[in-house]
């Protein structure tokens, strides 16, 4: 919901208010004394009983770097440990992909190194300019 969706409700909700509370004023009048106290009592207990609307989180800027502040002053233990949990699950992830990656790298040069020993040509063959260009133009790729 918007500012403006908010704000429009919340006039509506004072409209329905004043118009119930008018009617209520209204037929108090002729109420015996007792129980126009009774009501006027318990209107005042309701209101102080009344709740209060629950702080919404709010982004704060500190420092250069925005949070999600979650009301109170001083952050809990809570607050504390779920603005760790990221970096944590970050750092993770990292340390995974590395590791992921060493390994499909070790295991293509070795791919590679078993293909060059099992292969009919000697490994010198290989390095042998002459042989990349008998490569080229005879048309074979390896």
């Amino acid at each position: 919901m918007t500012t403006t969706e908010l704000l429009r409700a919340q006039r509506q909700a004072d409209q329905f208010g004043r118009a119930v509370a008018m009617r209520l004023t209204a037929g108090a009048e002729e109420m015996p004394y007792e129980t126009r106290e009774r009501l006027r009592a318990a209107r005042t207990r309701a209101l102080a009983l009344r709740k209060t609307p629950a702080k919404a989180p709010v982004v704060v800027g500190r420092g250069g770097a925005a949070t999600l502040a979650l009301g109170g002053d001083e952050p809990s233990l809570f607050n504390r440990i779920a603005s760790v949990l990221p970096l944590l699950a970050l750092a993770a992830g990292l340390v995974l992909i590395h590791s992921i990656q060493t390994d499909r790298r070790a295991s293509e040069l070795a791919e590679v190194d078993a293909a060059l020993l099992t292969d009919d040509l000697p490994p010198a063959a290989y390095a042998d300019p002459g042989f990349v260009q008998y490569l080229k133009s005879s048309g074979r790729t390896e």
